[in-house]
C-alpha cells in the first residue's frame, strides 16, 4: 500500500491518478503477465530466422522438426560427421594445450630445482667461504704463535769428559777422613761425568769376580741382583762413559771377615780413582741378622746403600736407607700375597709383638757385659753403641724410655683386652737385634697372621737416638705395610727408606715416644676414611718400592737419578705394523659419500698436528709427585693427564701459545663457540682407535661416517683377525691417515696398546658398530679436555653388591648412578694405555684374554684406581643399536656371567673395589636454554 501511495505522490503516470487502488493493482498484474510472453515469442522468432545460429548451448541443440524428419537421413549423417570432426578437433586442441601445460610445469619445476640447487650451492659456498676465513684466521693465529713463542735454541750440551791422562786428584782433591764422614752430593760427587742428557749410564761390577772367596754373597741376593741388573735399561758395558759405578757387597754369607781386606779390595777397584767418587756400595739385607759390613772401613766418596745405619756413619742426603728383602722374590706379581684392604676396622685395634733388648740393670757392669756379647749383638753394633754411650749416665735415659713404653702398653691390655694384641716378650729363644731396639718375635708367618687382623701396628724406634735405622725395624715396617696394619711409629728420630722421594706422612703415623700414654685416644680420632687412606697408601708403597729385589734396586737408582736432575728413560711405545704388505696398495672407495647427519658447523678445518711430547723432562717437583701417586714412577711418559694449568690472565699476557679462547677472549654463543676450542688447555686433536673382527662391511660404513670430522688427527683400525682383509675391499678416503694395524694375536687388550703412531694425548676408543654423530663425538672431546684424567664416554654401566653371596655384580640396567663408561665409545688419555699395557697387573690382562671380555671393565678399574674419581658420561645415549650387524659377543648368554666374575677377580688383584659412583651426566651449556633469535646454541641436539 505504501508503494502505491508513493506512486501517486510522485505522479509517475498522470493516467493512473484517477484509478482506484484495486484498479491499479489489476493493471500492474496484467502487465506482469503479458510482457514475459511477448518477449519470449519475439526471441523465438528471431532464432528461427537464422540458419547459422541453431546452436543455443554447448550441451543441447535445438533442431526444427523438418531436420528430424526420418525421410532425410543423409542430412542427419552429415550433421553427425560434422559434430565428430568438431569433437576430434576440440580434443586435439585440448591435448595440445595439456601438453603445453605439462611442458610449462616441467620447465617451472626445473627452474625451481635449479633455484634450489643454486641456493644450496650458495649456502655451501658461503659455508666453505666462512670455513676458509676461519682457516685463514687459524693460520694467522698459528703465525702469531710462531712469532710470539719463546723458543730458546736448545742444544744438548757437550758432555764434559776428563782427560784420561790427567790425575783425577787435580779435578777433585782426595778427601780426608773428616771430609768423607761429612760427604754431601755437592762436595763428594763428580757431576762432570753425569750430564743432564747422559741418560744416567750405570756400570755394575761383577761381584763374583771382584770379591774374593771370603766375601761370598748370599745365593738369593746374588742371583736376584744379576737378574735385575741384567734387564735394567741404564746398564752400560762402557765403563768410561758411566755416570755411577755399582758394587753389591752384601748380604755376605760369612759375617766374620777381615775388614782391612775388604777395604783394600774396594780401594783397588778399577775405577775407584783413589777416593771412590761416583761409586755406590749396596748391602742388601735378606734377614734381620744383616749387619753394616762397611762400618770402620774408609769408603771415601762412595755412596753407601743399606738398611742399617747409625748417625756417626750415615751421611744425610748422600747415603741411602733401603728396605730389607723380606720376600725372596726377584721380580713378578705380588698381589696374591696381600690381604684385602676391607674391612677397614679389623679384629684388633692395635697390635704389637716384641721384646726390648735393654742394657743390664747393673749399670756399672754394662760395658763389661756388652763386650762379653751376652745379648748376641755383633761386634760392629757393640762398637757403635759404645761410641754413642760415652758414659754410664746415658743408660738410665734409655731404661726410662723403655719403662714408660712397657707400662703404657700393659695399661692398654688391662683396659681394652679385647681390642689390642700386645706381647712384650718372645715365647722362645733369646731376642736378636741391636741393643736398645725391640726385637722381632715369632716367625714371619706368625707375625703376618696378627698383622692381617690388626687395624694399627705399633713400631717402637730404637731407644738409642744415635741409631738411624736397623734391619729389624725396617723389617717390622715392611711387614706392617704389606699386611695392611697402619704403622704407628713411636720415635721421630728414625729414617725411613727413600725418604727423599716418598711422602711418608700419608702412609705412616709418627708420634713422639712421650705420646705413648695418649696413643689409644689419638688413634680413636681416626675415621674409617682416614684409616682406609693410610692403608691404601701403605700398600701402594710396599707394592711399588718394597716387594721385590727389582723394586728395591729400581727405587734406589731412582733416588740417585733424581738427585742429579736426570729424567728417567722414556717408556717404550708399541710398534704398529701394517696388515698389508709393503708392496700392496689397497683399493680406494669411489662411491657416493655418506650424507652428514647434521648440518652444524662443529669446528675449523685445520692441518694435522701432534701433541707436544716430553714437555716436563727436567721439572724436579714433577718427579717427586710421580713417586707418590699410583702408576709407574720409573719411566718418563710423553705426556700425563695431570699437568698444571696456566692462569687465564697469563694466556693474554705473553703465554698464549697454542690457546684458542672463544671469540678471541670476548666469549660468545654457538657461532663463536664452534670456531674455537677454548677451554683451559692448548688446542689439540684426537686419534680414533677402532677395534674390529670379521665385520668388513660394518667397518667400511663406520669409516665412511668419519669423513670431515673436525679435530681428527688419525684413525687406527686394530685388525684383530689373524686373516688379513680381503684384497677386494675398498677403503674410503676420510681426509686423515688411516692405519690398519696387524696384531700378534686376537686379544681385546689390543684395544689399549700405546701405538707409536698415536701422536695425540686424546684417544677415542670406539667399536666398529658404535654409531656416533659428529656432534656427539666433538662434544665428548670438548668435555674430555676439561676432565683429562678421567674416562669420558657414552654408554654407562655400574656395579652392584650381591648381599646374599657377598660379592660384586655387573649391571647394565637404566640407573640414576653409574661407575663405568664402556670403552666401545669413550675418550681416554694415552697415558692410561701405557699403564694398561705395562704397569697394570698381568693377571688382569690374562683374565681378559681368558674370557675374551672385560677389557672395558679393566680400563675403568685402572683409571679409577689411579685417580680415585668416577668416569664421566656425556649425552643421553645408554646403548648402541646396529641394525643388520652380525651377532656380537655381548649378546651371548655367558657375557654377563663372565663380567660378574671379572669384577670380583679384579677386586682381588687390587685388594679393594676402586670403582666410584657418579650421579650426573654432562650436556652442553646452553642445552634447553631459551635464546634470542640472533644467538645459536653450542650444539643443536646436545
Amino acid at each position: 500500500m505504501r508503494v502505491f501511495k508513493m506512486l501517486r505522490k510522485m505522479k509517475f503516470c498522470p493516467c493512473l491518478s484517477g484509478l482506484s487502488m484495486l484498479q491499479l493493482f489489476l493493471v500492474i498484474f496484467v502487465l506482469f503477465m503479458t510482457v514475459p510472453l511477448v518477449t519470449h515469442y519475439y526471441i523465438s522468432n528471431i532464432g528461427g530466422d537464422t540458419e547459422q545460429q541453431r546452436y543455443l548451448s554447448r550441451s543441447k541443440l535445438d533442431y526444427d522438426k523438418a531436420d528430424l524428419d526420418p525421410l532425410k537421413p543423409s542430412k542427419l549423417e552429415s550433421e553427425i560427421n560434422d559434430l565428430q570432426r568438431i569433437k576430434v578437433s576440440v580434443n586435439n586442441e585440448l591435448r595440445t594445450l595439456e601438453s603445453k601445460r605439462q611442458k610449462i610445469r616441467t620447465e617451472i619445476s626445473g627452474y625451481e630445482a635449479h633455484v634450489e640447487a643454486l641456493r644450496t650451492q650458495y649456502e655451501s659456498l658461503n659455508k666453505e667461504m666462512n670455513q676458509v676465513k676461519l682457516a685463514l684466521e687459524q693460520l694467522k693465529l698459528e703465525k702469531e704463535d710462531a712469532v710470539l713463542q719463546y723458543i730458546p735454541n736448545i742444544k744438548a750440551p757437550q758432555r764434559i769428559l776428563t782427560d784420561l791422562n790427567l790425575d783425577v786428584n787435580e779435578i777433585i782433591p782426595k778427601p780426608t777422613s773428616i771430609l768423607s764422614q761429612s760427604c754431601r752430593m755437592h762436595t763428594c760427587f763428580d757431576y762432570s761425568i753425569c750430564s743432564l742428557v747422559s741418560r744416567f749410564p750405570i756400570f755394575v761390577y761383577n761381584s763374583q769376580e771382584v770379591l774374593t772367596d771370603s766375601f761370598e754373597i748370599n745365593e738369593f741376593v746374588a742371583s736376584s741382583v744379576i737378574k735385575v741388573f741384567g734387564k735394567n735399561a741404564y746398564i752400560t758395558e762402557e765403563s768410561y762413559s758411566a755416570c755411577i759405578y755399582i758394587l753389591v757387597v752384601g748380604e755376605l754369607e760369612n759375617q766374620n771377615f777381615d775388614k782391612s781386606a775388604l777395604e783394600s779390595m774396594l780401594h783397588n777397584l778399577p775405577y775407584w780413582h783413589g777416593d771412590g767418587r761416583n761409586h755406590v756400595l749396596i748391602n742388601l739385607a735378606s734377614n734381620i741378622h744383616n749387619i753394616d759390613i762397611l762400618s770402620g772401613i774408609n769408603t771415601g766418596r762412595a755412596i753407601v746403600v743399606q738398611s742399617a745405619f747409625i748417625d756417626s756413619v750415615y751421611r744425610t742426603g748422600f747415603d741411602l736407607v733401603i728396605p730389607p728383602l723380606i720376600e725372596e722374590l726377584a721380580d713378578g706379581p705380588v698381589w696374591q700375597e696381600l690381604p684385602p684392604l676391607a674391612p677397614v676396622r679389623r679384629k684388633y685395634f692395635i697390635s704389637f709383638r716384641g721384646q726390648s733388648i735393654s742394657p743390664p740393670q747393673n749399670q756399672g757392669k754394662f760395658f763389661d757385659s756388652f763386650n762379653e756379647g751376652l745379648y748376641k749383638i755383633n761386634q760392629h753394633n757393640q762398637n757403635q753403641f759404645r761410641r754413642r754411650l760415652k758414659s754410664v749416665s746415658d743408660v738410665p735415659t734409655i731404661v726410662s724410655i723403655e719403662t714408660q713404653i712397657v707400662q703404657a702398653l700393659k695399661d692398654m691390655v688391662v683396659k681394652m683386652p679385647q681390642e689390642v694384641h700386645i706381647a712384650l716378650s718372645c715365647d722362645k729363644g733369646s731376642p736378636e737385634g741391636v741393643m736398645s731396639e725391640w726385637a722381632l718375635c715369632g716367625t714371619k708367618e706368625q707375625r703376618s697372621e696378627i698383622l692381617k687382623e690388626s687395624t694399627f701396628s705399633i713400631l717402637v724406634a730404637p731407644n738409642n737416638f744415635s741409631i738411624v735405622s736397623t734391619t729389624g725395624f725396617q723389617t717390622r715396617l715392611s711387614e706392617s705395610l704389606k699386611y695392611g696394619a697402619v704403622p704407628i711409629i713411636l720415635g721421630t728420630h728414625v729414617t725411613l727408606p727413600y725418604s727423599e722421594i716418598l711422602d711418608w706422612d700419608k702412609a705412616v703415623v709418627f708420634l713422639p715416644t712421650a705420646r705413648v700414654t695418649e696413643i689409644f685416644f689419638f688413634l680413636r680420632t681416626f675415621t674409617d676414611n682416614d684409616i682406609s687412606f693410610f692403608r691404601h697408601r701403605g700398600r701402594f708403597i710396599w707394592e711399588t718400592y718394597f716387594a721385590t729385589t727389582e723394586n728395591i734396586i729400581d727405587s734406589a737408582l731412582a733416588v740417585l737419578r733424581t738427585r742429579l736432575q736426570i729424567p728417567p728413560r722414556p717408556v717404550k711405545a708399541e710398534p704398529a705394523p701394517s696388515v698389508f704388505n709393503a708392496s700392496f696398495i689397497p683399493l680406494k672407495y669411489n662411491g657416493p659419500e655418506t650424507e652428514p647427519e647434521t648440518d652444524e658447523f662443529l669446528g675449523p678445518k685445520e692441518e694435522r698436528f701432534a701433541s707436544e711430547e716430553f714437555k716436563r723432562n727436567y721439572t724436579k717437583f714433577f718427579f717427586r709427585d710421580s713417586f707418590n701417586q699410583p702408576g709407574d714412577p720409573f719411566h718418563l711418559y710423553p705426556y700425563t693427564p695431570i699437568d698444571p694449568l696456566l692462569s687465564a690472565d697469563a694466556r693474554f699476557l705473553g703465554s698464549g701459545f697454542g690457546y684458542r679462547p672463544i671469540g678471541h677472549g670476548v666469549g660468545g654463543a654457538g657461532k663463536e663457540f664452534s670456531e674455537s676450542l677454548g677451554g683451559n688447555v692448548q688446542r689439540e686433536q684426537f686419534t680414533i682407535v677402532m677395534l674390529t673382527y670379521e665385520r668388513e662391511e660394518v667397518l667400511m660404513n663406520a669409516l665412511k661416517r668419519l669423513k670431515y670430522l673436525p679435530f681428527l688427527n688419525r684413525v687406527i683400525v686394530v685388525w684383530n683377525n689373524q686373516i688379513p682383509p680381503s684384497v677386494e675391499l675398498r677403503w674410503p678416503d676420510i681426509g686423515v691417515p688411516l692405519n690398519i694395524v696387524k696384531t700378534a694375536k686376537n686379544s681385546l687388550n689390543n684395544r689399549f696398546l700405546p701405538f707409536d703412531i698415536i701422536e695425540t694425548e686424546a684417544v677415542l676408543s670406539i667399536d666398529d658398530d658404535a654409531h656416533l654423530r659428529h656432534d656427539e663425538i666433538i662434544f665428548g672431546f670438548r668435555v674430555w679436555r676439561e676432565e683429562r684424567d678421567r674416562v669420558v664416554g657414552f654408554p654407562g654401566r655400574f656395579h652392584t653388591w650381591d648381599v646374599k653371596n657377598k660379592s660384586w655384580l655387573y649391571n647394565s640396567n637404566y640407573s640414576c648412578e653409574l661407575s663405568m663408561v664402556l670403552t666401545g665409545a669413550a675418550f681416554y688419555h694415552k697415558y692410561y694405555a701405557y699403564l694398561y699395557t705395562y704397569s697394570m697387573p698381568q693377571a688382569i690382562r690374562d683374565k681378559v684374554d681368558e674370557y675374551t671380555n672385560c677389557e672395558d671393565i679393566a680400563m675403568n678399574f685402572l683409571v679409577s684406581h689411579i685417580t680415585r674419581k668416577p668416569p664421566i658420561k656425556v649425552t643421553s645415549r645408554w646403548t648402541f643399536r646396529c641394525p643388520g650387524c652380525p651377532q656380537t659377543l655381548s649378546s651371548d648368554d655367558s657375557h654377563f656371567q663372565e663380567r660378574h666374575q671379572c669384577i670380583n677377580f679384579f677386586v682381588k688383584v687390587y685388594g679393594y673395589m676402586p670403582l666410584l659412583f657418579t650421579q650426573y651426566r654432562v650436556d652442553s651449556v646452553l642445552f634447553k636454554t631459551r635464546l634470542p633469535h640472533d644467538k645459536q646454541k653450542c650444539f643443536k641436539y646436545i
